[in-house]
């Protein structure tokens, strides 16, 4: 019986969604434990950062976790990326990380490492979304170890929340660090809620004057949710994003359904295929 535990590294979260989704884990047929401070309230996040930090290095310590699954994003990983302590043994024996939103920077953390990581969906679209819903579907066949179709199965994919991955630029986690650790050039999944167009607009500009984009086999484009166009932009969004992309010569997947909204589909990164 696989054993996962629930941790918040980030934002704080509602208790019942905790609750919900430890019950649904274990009607699945997994043990499921939930971190020391996963509940905890300190401001907008769950804890304060050495209680966050304490949670994970204890989950990433202990043999017996087969799944990291982080509780929600919001905000808090930078405050305690680079303070994590991985583990000491081969790769195919760590803990599998789950989750998206913030939790793109312990993706980062991963991936720079090779270290696979799961991007899905949390604690609340476990704890509320319907039994047939294809996220929790397919979500299930992920955490019980099978493969996750995409569109991209050939290639090595990366990436995230695009407002983190800008913040962790010009850091040990960025685009172009983990980029160099690829032995072939990867696919960059972004997706992002509740951005200004002008701003999404500052963050492409960000990936190609730092030559990420240059360096990418493909990009998949997921979900912008409340992410409205700007008139004075002059163009929609969707427009935006086209002209950078349009830039270079590899494939874009648009509208593929990972991000923040129910259909949110479990995607592997940094899978060696």
């Amino acid at each position: 019986m696989k054993h996962i535990r629930i941790l918040s590294p980030s934002g704080v979260i509602d208790p019942e969604y905790v609750a919900l989704a430890q019950r649904r884990l274990q009607t699945w047929g997994f043990h499921v434990s939930v971190g020391a401070h996963a509940l905890d309230a300190y401001g907008r996040f769950a804890g304060t950062p050495a209680d966050r930090l304490a949670d994970l290095n204890e989950a990433f310590a202990d043999c017996s976790v087969d799944i990291i699954l982080c509780s929600r994003g919001g905000y808090g990983l930078q405050q305690i990326i680079d303070q994590i302590v991985l583990p000491d043994r081969p790769i195919s024996q760590w803990p599998l990380v789950v989750g998206f939103s913030d939790i793109t920077a312990l993706h980062a953390l991963l991936s720079f490492h090779g270290v696979p990581s799961l991007h899905a969906p949390m604690c609340k679209a476990l704890a509320t979304l319907p039994d047939d819903a294809p996220t929790l579907i397919l979500l299930r066949e992920a955490l019980e170890g099978k493969a996750c179709e995409s569109v991209f199965c050939e290639r090595k994919i990366i990436g995230g929340n695009l407002s983190v991955l800008y913040g962790l630029q010009g850091t040990p986690y960025s685009l172009n660090a983990i980029i160099d650790n690829c032995v072939e050039p990867p696919v960059l999944l972004i997706e992002d809620i509740c951005e200004r167009h002008y701003h999404i607009d500052r963050m492409m500009n960000n990936l190609r004057l730092s030559g990420v984009l240059s360096r990418l086999s493909g990009v998949i484009v997921g979900q912008f949710t409340d992410c409205d166009d700007d008139p004075k932009m002059g163009c929609t969004l969707r427009e935006t994003l086209q002209y950078y992309l349009d830039q270079y010569d590899y494939p874009v997947v648009w509208g593929a359904p990972y991000g923040h909204e129910d259909d949110n589909r479990p995607i592997m990164f940094s899978l060696n295929v």
